[in-house]
């Protein structure tokens, strides 16, 4: 698979990453033989850039990924990881704030370190902003896991643009991490252009709107009763039946491309930029190959500008967060 640079400081990852939080967390069931043959194929597939966080779990994520590298030797050396810190949830999940206090940085990373059984994380996130501690004094603390060893590139995650000016003048940010999709462009008014000023890669995470643009999820009646997504706004009654609007128009653009709706949906990603990189999560070895594929779509600038303008005609309803948490969001 290609390679894509993130930053300026020599992160090259896959073309497309896999996001591994499903495997542990948040949308409904889940088993390690199934996420294990992901894994198995995505090494396969060259789909080597892998994102995790120690809440997702929580933290059973990142020991499940430890436990495959422990499984399957010689994997970790061609592995690209990234976790992430700074969301406090306790042992039943339940949200406990933020922190990105520097003497709490250095413990999550070494707590991250020993799950994962690895001796360095080769992209390092801070999840979301902490408003009480500037982001001076985090990133600090990050930078001197890199001095250490034990962190080789820093990341954010949903941070505005004067927090990733401010932090990239204290060490080099080599990707920040937002929700981008065909139903998520939020970003690209500020947040884009300053990453592209700065030198920034994207990480495009929930790049299939969290299944949704996939079309396989018809009603909410396909949701498991305990998926995070029936408490998201985009799928309320209201808001879900009004946005399939927008999943029959990628429906129909596919079609006539002879691709998939998800392979539409992470083809428009890359075209965006090569310096983008999204990262779908499934726990399918099926699902994954699909994913691939789209890195060989062939799709000239004519028909994107067409796929733009028939995209840009649906509203999308509800809001990406509950209002809450989207008041941790940059802007």
């Amino acid at each position: 698979m290609h390679k894509r640079q993130l930053g300026k400081q020599g992160l090259t990852v896959s073309s497309i990453g896999l996001g591994c939080m499903g495997m542990s967390d948040f949308y409904g069931s889940h088993d390690h033989e199934s996420s294990f043959a992901t894994l198995d194929q995505a090494v396969n597939s060259g789909v080597t850039f892998w994102d995790t966080s120690d809440i997702y779990g929580p933290k059973t994520n990142e020991q499940l990924i430890g436990e495959f590298f422990k499984q399957h030797e010689g994997a970790r050396s061609k592995i690209t990881l990234a976790t992430k810190f700074g969301i406090m949830r306790d042992d039943a999940g339940d949200f406990l704030g933020f922190n990105g206090h520097p003497d709490y940085v250095k413990q999550a990373c070494e707590a991250s370190l020993r799950r994962l059984g690895t001796d360095c994380i080769d992209l390092y996130y801070q999840h979301r902003m902490d408003p009480n501690i500037p982001i001076e004094d985090t990133v600090g603390a990050m930078s001197d896991l890199v001095i250490q060893g034990k962190v080789r590139y820093l990341g954010l995650s949903e941070a505005g643009s004067d927090t990733l000016k401010r932090a990239h003048a204290v060490h080099p940010i080599s990707a920040l991490q937002s929700e981008y999709s065909l139903w998520s462009r939020d970003i690209e008014t500020t947040i884009l252009p300053t990453c592209d000023e700065l030198g920034i890669g994207l990480v495009a995470y929930s790049p299939l709107g969290r299944g949704f643009l996939t079309g396989a999820i018809k009603s909410r009646d396909d949701l498991e009763s305990g998926d995070w997504r029936l408490t998201n706004p985009r799928f309320s009654e209201q808001n879900f039946a009004s946005n399939l609007a927008l999943v029959e128009e990628i429906h129909h653009i596919a079609l006539s491309l002879n691709c998939t709706p998800a392979q539409l949906a992470l083809a428009w990603i890359a075209q965006r930029s090569p310096h983008y990189v999204s990262i779908p999560g499934t726990r399918s070895p099926s699902r994954m190959i699909e994913n691939v594929a789209a890195t060989e779509l062939i799709i000239s600038q004519q028909q994107w500008a067409d796929i733009n303008h028939k995209i840009e005609r649906c509203q999308v309803f509800g809001l990406r967060y509950k209002e809450e948490a989207m008041a941790a969001l940059g802007q």
